[in-house]
């Protein structure tokens, strides 16, 4: 774990910059602790197939997928001088001629047996102290120099061509994720090329068809042919995989595997706040959980709320609490002063809301089959990667003890973008650009800051806050309020604006369903200059147009239905329906190109012939002046869309 020398505190990866902590500036350093994780990665294939089921945008399922991190490859096991092995995971095992080193991590578990034949041990713990002041993150960051240290007195063996190769310890290995070891192919991996340049280490091509691997590494090669390495040459990439496989199989010096970058979820915290583990530990009886009948177990009061000097939970200093007898023999136990995280709750609390009042179980079976799963969950982005991922798993699980319905806890997922400051930055009272939605609710009104809100921007796309065009949404405002002035008592739609105002109906509730309140929100700023250029809106019209506006704008569409005596809530009314057959216009304009050169917009009948359509386009003053003289070589109609004629 992480843990600042100054706070006394864990600190996630994204706390530590440059090796100390983000709040005070002070070491960082890794501490070794024991911690209770729950085996997320024993469901790692199921949550990455159970997306076909579910209704999520593309960009969410890709999340998902590419934390969890499957790929397909093969274990190898490479002996080294030591007589030891060292394992390695790799998707390319066809490369394994082109492996010219191999890098362990900083922590691996053979270093401090090797102290013996290692000839600079010295050096190697002075990079051990300095990598354990960085984050994984900072260690595994793609632009980063290359740094590491040689094994001085070990080597490893090749096992496809018996050559030893040198073996060095670097930073962004971790020995937390696969083996904690790999093989290097400068050749034909950009990370692993730059390594072997910084410390003159042999590039061998092994795939053939790109650039000079001196000059580069050739990591595109998915349609090269393999070379330089043996009974593998002459064969695809693909087809080198499968054989290679085969022949660490018979050798018995490798396997396939299938791997994850998915880690199980530390699910300890040292620190007051989060539910307590319902768990004691006994001399005799080791770790044994609380009995049902003492559940919830809750939070003590205490003094205070800062982690010890240790590392512990402050619970750990709350004596009275923390000693307790074992529930198996009534023995002598202590309960376990970790808590869970913040996202231990967030992964299921859905669920009581379909039986809040239940104090019996999570909820009844009835409820939860009629109630799960949930039909549409938004939210931000921020939260569908590991809260998404960490609550699926959870549902999973409570899916295989019986004690809900659904393999997945909600059926849609989509997310909104974020509002930027008016630079494009993210708002932060560091930068000085956040904006106070009271002091623009003050000045421009709630209506005019929610349309604003939701005219701005894509839905799912981030968006720069413009106080100049939040003036054109007050403009649009106002002008919905003076609608009053010219409103006459028709209480049906008007033949001008009938096509218009079912096309409108038809837009904003498809809009709606979709998230796509910008272009509904245009669709009526449209409708209104229409409106106004006619010069009058007939009290059906106002009637539909101000239940249509009502959600993106209720406090004024709320008063003026009031003020006109229309009845009712507005917010009560029903939806306006749509005529599909009145959302075909009669006329529409179409563009006339001459040598693919737009050169006339011309109006006509939906049903007119082309002929007919070729007769209008040709008569036009702008095209005739185009063609006059010319021999038409050809005449094209796009129906609906467009006229092309072809002259030399």
């Amino acid at each position: 774990m992480n843990w600042c020398t100054s706070c006394k505190c864990v600190l996630a990866n994204e706390e530590v910059v440059n090796g100390v902590c983000e709040r005070c500036g002070s070491e960082v350093v890794h501490k070794v602790k024991s911690q209770w994780m729950l085996k997320i990665t024993e469901y790692a294939q199921r949550l990455i197939d159970d997306l076909d089921d579910v209704d999520y945008i593309e960009r969410v399922k890709t999340q998902q997928k590419n934390w969890i991190g499957r790929s397909e490859g093969a274990e190898v096991d490479f002996k080294t001088t030591t007589g030891d092995t060292l394992r390695v995971y790799t998707t390319r095992p066809d490369t394994l001629f082109g492996a010219t080193y191999m890098v362990i991590s900083p922590e691996h578990s053979l270093l401090k047996k090797w102290e013996d034949v290692l000839e600079n041990n010295d050096e190697i713990s002075s990079y051990q102290q300095a990598a354990a002041r960085k984050s994984d993150f900072e260690r595994t960051e793609v632009n980063k120099d290359k740094t590491g240290v040689r094994l001085r007195g070990v080597s490893a063996i090749n096992p496809v061509n018996g050559k030893e190769i040198p073996i060095f310890i670097s930073d962004y290995v971790l020995a937390s994720y696969g083996t904690g070891a790999i093989m290097a192919v400068p050749a034909h991996d950009t990370r692993d090329w730059e390594f072997a340049k910084k410390f003159d280490l042999p590039i061998i091509e092994v795939v053939k068809g790109g650039k000079d691997v001196q000059q580069e590494a050739f990591t595109d090669c998915a349609t090269g042919v393999m070379v330089n390495s043996g009974f593998l040459d002459g064969l695809s990439v693909e087809q080198a995989k499968e054989k290679i496989k085969d022949y660490l199989e018979k050798e018995g010096i490798g396997e396939r595997k299938v791997n994850y970058k998915l880690r199980d979820w530390v699910f300890s915290r040292q620190r007051y706040w989060g539910e307590p583990i319902p768990v004691v530990y006994c001399e005799k009886c080791g770790w044994v959980p609380l009995d049902e009948s003492e559940l919830p177990l809750t939070l003590p009061k205490v003094d205070s709320y800062e982690v010890t000097d240790n590392g512990e939970s402050p619970l750990s200093k709350l004596t009275d609490w923390v000693n307790t007898t074992c529930p198996n023999c009534g023995g002598r136990a202590k309960l376990e002063t970790d808590t869970m995280p913040q996202w231990a709750g967030a992964a299921w609390y859905f669920l009581r809301y379909c039986d809040p009042h239940n104090d019996e179980q999570l909820a009844s079976k009835e409820a939860l089959e009629y109630w799960t799963p949930v039909d549409w969950y938004n939210g931000g982005m921020e939260h569908t990667t590991l809260h998404l991922l960490y609550s699926r798993f959870w549902h999973k699980f409570l899916y295989d003890i019986g004690a809900v319905p659904t393999k997945e806890p909600y059926q849609k997922r989509t997310s909104h973008g974020m509002i930027l400051g008016e630079n494009g930055e993210k708002m932060s009272k560091s930068r000085g650009n956040v904006v106070n939605p009271d002091e623009i609710v003050e000045q421009y009104g709630a209506d005019t800051m929610r349309l604003y809100e939701m005219f701005m921007g894509d839905f799912e796309k981030a968006a720069p806050w413009n106080n100049s065009s939040i003036k054109g949404c007050r403009r649009f405002v106002e002008r919905v309020w003076t609608l009053a002035d010219i409103m006459t008592e028709q209480e049906d739609y008007s033949d001008a604006l009938l096509s218009d105002t079912h096309k409108l109906i038809k837009k904003v509730t498809i809009d709606i369903d979709s998230l796509k309140a910008n272009t509904a929100i245009a669709a009526m700023m449209s409708y209104l200059n229409k409106v106004y250029d006619r010069g009058f809106i007939t009290k059906g019209e106002m009637k539909t147009f101000l239940t249509l506006l009502n959600p993106f704008a209720p406090h004024i569409t709320e008063e003026m239905w009031e003020i006109m005596n229309f009845g009712g809530m507005l917010n009560e009314q029903k939806w306006p329906e749509y005529d599909e057959a009145k959302c075909k216009d009669d006329t529409v304009e179409i563009a006339v190109q001459v040598n693919g050169k737009v050169r006339a917009r011309i109006n006509i009948s939906v049903d007119m012939s082309q002929q007919e359509v070729l007769d209008i386009a040709k008569a036009d003053e702008k095209v005739a002046s185009q063609i006059q003289g010319s021999e038409i070589v050809k005449e094209i109609y796009v129906k609906g869309k467009l006229v092309n004629i072809v002259v030399k």
